[in-house]
This record gives C-alpha cells, structure tokens and sequence, in this order.
C-alpha cells in the first residue's frame, strides 16, 4: 500500500516538473519568433546576459536585446502570469463549488471586468474630457490616464461581480448550487451592461471596446509585470493553503462540516482570492476565456483530483496553454496579430468537444 502511495506521488511530482520544463522551453522559444525572428542561440545569450553580464558575447544584431527585453519578455511573463491565475482560480472554485464547469467565466467575473472597461472607454471621455488622454510616469514607463481608468474600473467592477454572487448566495448560507446560479445570473447582468455600452458608444469606440473583449498581450509592459508578480505569488501560496480543506470539501459540506472545515468561511475567503488574481490579470490582459476550465480538466486526467499538486499542476498547465496560444496569435498572421481570445475560444470549443464526447464525459464528473 505504501509503494502505491509513493509510485503516485512521484507520478504527480513527475507531471508537474515536466510541465515546468515545458513551460521554461516554450517560453525561450516565444522570446525568439515574432514580426522579427531571432535565432535560438541569440536568445539564449540574451538572456544569459540579462542574469550574468558579459559571461557570452551579444547578440548577431544589437537590436535583438531591445526586441526581446523590452518588447518580448513583459508579453511573455504577462501572458504566463494571466494563464497561472486564471487556471489557478478555476480549480479553486470548481474544489470550492464541487461543479466541474465553474470558471471566473462562468460566475460572471469576466463580464463583469468588460462592463467596467466598457464604461472607461465609453463614459470616461465624457467625464474626464481632456484628462483623460493625459499620461503619466509610473515605474520609469509611460501609462495614458485612458489605460490607467480601464485596469482600475476592469479590476473594481472584477472584484465587485464575485461580492455581488456572495451577497446572493448568503441568503441561502451559500449553498453551492445557488452560488453557481447567482453566478450565472451575474454574468447576464454585466453582459447586458456590456451590450449597452457597446450600442450607444461610436464607432472608434465601439470598434475599441470589442477589441477589449477579445483579449490580448498588447497591454504588455514591466509596470505590469511587476504588479502582478508578488500579487499572483501570494494569492497561490494562500490558495495553496486552503487545498487539504478542498479535498475535505470533495466529500460533501456535512462530511466537511463533521471534519472541523468551516465551510462557509473557506467558501468565502477562496472566491475572494480568486476574484483578487483573476480582476488583476484580465484588467491588464482583457477577456480571455477557457483556460479556467481547460487547464484543470487536463490535469485531472494526469494526476487526479488531489488539489494539493492539482493547483500548481494546474497553473503550469494555464501559463502554457496561454502562452502558445499567445504565440500562435503573434505568428499566424505576421506580422498582424490576432487577438489571443479567438485563440482560445477555438481551442476550447474543440476541446470540450472532445471532452464530452471522449467516454460519456467521465472527465466532467
């Protein structure tokens, strides 16, 4: 009994550094092709370089240093960082809700940080006037008060979606079936919202907004980057905590209750981490819809449903899944970029295709 145990938990351990791994060399390899292709071995010495000055010579072309640093890595890491957070969020609140179809998608999150967008790039032109195409310096890179209003009211009105889907539910002691349904409910909300502000917005800004909704790295940067860092850390060492609790959960709220979990409390304070990381990241990033659910369901297949590796395992396989599929949107049309949500939304549609219809959907119980 106890080498079966410890053969599984090195098959899990096994599966989370080969996604690692995976991820390390997927991502040296989107440093290289784009608009400008960059050798291998060029983006290897970048890279060096940037950790260990001098050890290796530069570059064939200087220009490939700036390309990669400046333009390239934010996009990466931002990319890796929405990807992890938003696979990281999906497994809470699928553990949490005991509903393998739950997603910051679903429970309305998402629409609710594109109502806020919407209402920065419809309203605030009207409200701050001039203003609003003022700049500013923030971490030694430029950001437009125009941007600036569209991460905050994208983030607020994120966070303000899953209070809204608590505050219903606590009428019913949050019961999970009645949050996945105020959730639901939620997100028809925010999207009539949405369609309100795209029916009375003009042209450039409707043709702004729809852009919004689709998703994309274009928004990438250092500043960026370094705000989502610590934030997506904590939030995973935090959500990380909670996993012996979901495993509990996994049985039923009374088997938890019986077990000393405080259904309730832990309900409540895995939503709110979720709504914190998911608000942050699609706030700079934009809707970007399936990774939520994919990135789970495909680990599941590997590794079970124990959320003590399926969190981390999870968020390796959202970083990737986001991160060639950002790839993909760079490449396929260069040097023209498509908006990594149609990506995503093709990918997962196919998937779920396959999913259901691959042995009865075992997967999806």
């Amino acid at each position: 009994m106890m080498g079966t145990f410890n053969a599984s938990k090195r098959r899990k351990v096994l599966f989370i550094a080969v996604l690692a791994a995976l991820l390390v060399l997927v991502s040296v390899v989107a440093l290289g092709v784009g608009a400008v292709d960059i050798p291998i071995i060029d983006t290897l010495k970048v890279l060096v370089n940037q950790v260990f000055p001098g050890l290796m010579d530069g570059p064939a072309e200087s220009y490939y240093s700036t390309i990669i640093v400046q333009n390239r890595e934010p996009r990466v890491l931002l990319a890796i960082l929405t990807g992890a957070s938003l696979a990281m969020s999906g497994v809470v609140m699928q553990g949490l809700l005991r509903n393998p179809l739950v997603s910051p998608f679903t429970l309305g999150l998402s629409s609710a940080a594109s109502f806020g967008a919407a209402i920065a790039l419809v309203i605030g032109p009207l409200v701050l006037g001039a203003a609003y195409y003022g700049s500013y310096d923030f971490f030694g890179e430029t950001i437009t008060t125009k941007n600036l209003l569209i991460i905050l009211l994208a983030f607020i009105f994120g966070m303000a979606s899953i209070g809204l889907v608590l505050l219903i539910g606590r009428t019913q002691h949050l019961a999970q079936s009645v949050l996945v349904l105020s959730g639901i409910v939620v997100n028809y909300l925010f999207s009539a919202g949405i369609s309100f502000m795209k029916y009375i917005s003009e042209d450039n800004t409707l043709r702004e907004v729809t852009l919004w909704l689709m998703g994309g790295m274009w928004g990438a940067s250092w500043s960026s980057v370094i705000i989502l860092i610590p934030l997506v850390l904590v939030c995973f060492i935090l959500m990380e905590r909670t996993t012996v609790d979901m495993n509990t959960l996994s049985g039923g709220d009374d088997v938890a209750k019986n077990l000393g979990v405080n259904v309730h409390k832990l309900r409540i304070y895995g939503l709110a981490l979720s709504a914190l990381v998911t608000s942050a990241c699609l706030a700079f990033t934009g809707v970007i819809g399936f990774v939520g659910l994919m990135a789970p369901h495909i680990c599941r297949m590997f590794i079970g449903n124990d959320h003590r590796y399926l969190l981390p395992a999870s968020a390796l396989m959202g970083a990737l899944i986001l991160l060639l599929s950002d790839t993909v949107a760079r490449i396929i049309m260069r040097p023209t970029e498509l908006p990594v949500g149609i990506i995503m939304y093709l990918i997962g549609g196919i998937f779920f295709i396959w999913l259901v219809t691959r042995k009865s959907g075992r997967y999806l119980t």
